[in-house]
């Protein structure tokens, strides 16, 4: 069991609303006794949870300087899933297959804003490398509000053997790289698809690009040369959810 702590009002109140079984324990600021925390404390306590009231400044080393609000708790983190377990998933799905490939991510605020996507796009998992990326962590949970409970994270050591064996399931890999001439608004995206991004600065490697079925991009019509990896991950994913209502 992998144990974290969470802080701030928005992401506690997350950890109730997606995982409040995981919460393990916590504290609080026993001077603060606004509506909002009051609330939250007193949903805590149904669950059994009675943070311990110590001050400020014991609040400010538990999370690390960052801004708590007056509140810490305990949370076992949500597991990342195995090579093993994607082949289940992907054997045992009913509908067309989506998922969401990232390549060597490392910001967790970038991660913690795809599974927001995802879960919103209803995304049937996300897959991300072993090495050199960020995992489930605190931040990322803090970022996704809930949606790292909801969504299916693969960790995988060898993303070039997973791509082919997703090709091997007839689902297509299709990588997003600025060289890309096609573009994703001239791409069918309904089929069984899994969506392939790179870290941002670095963009796909070339083993994960060779593995692509084909490249497609993002029409960029002013002055910048990308966009953000989160703000490029919702806009394919949603165009890929518009192409599947027609």
């Amino acid at each position: 069991m992998k144990l974290s702590k969470i802080f701030g009002l928005h992401s506690v109140q997350a950890a109730l609303d997606y995982s409040p079984t995981k919460i393990h324990g916590g504290w609080v600021d026993g001077q603060r006794q606004d509506k909002r925390l009051t609330e939250i404390l007193d949903d805590l306590k149904k669950l059994g949870v009675i943070p311990e009231k110590v001050d400020r400044k014991r609040l400010d080393k538990l999370a690390d300087g960052s801004n708590h609000q007056g509140i810490v708790i305990e949370v076992e983190m949500p597991a990342e899933l195995s090579e093993s377990d994607l082949k289940t998933a992907v054997e045992n799905l009913t509908g067309t297959p989506l998922f969401l490939v990232l390549d060597n991510v490392q910001d967790p605020h970038n991660l913690g804003a795809c599974l927001r996507s995802a879960d919103a796009t209803g995304v049937h998992g996300v897959i991300i490398t072993k090495d050199n990326a960020t995992g489930i962590t605190p931040t990322v949970c803090k970022v996704a509000s809930g949606a790292a409970e909801t969504v299916p994270v693969y960790q995988v050591t060898n993303l070039a053997r997973t791509l082919r064996w997703l090709k091997d399931q007839n689902i297509w890999v299709m990588g997003a790289a600025g060289e890309a001439t096609q573009t994703a608004y001239q791409t069918d995206l309904a089929v069984p698809l899994a969506l392939v991004l790179g870290a941002e600065g670095k963009g796909l490697r070339r083993l994960t690009k060779e593995e692509c079925d084909m490249l497609i991009k993002l029409p960029m019509y002013g002055q910048v040369e990308s966009l953000n990896l989160s703000v490029a991950t919702g806009v394919l994913l949603y165009e890929a959810v518009r192409q599947r209502l027609k």
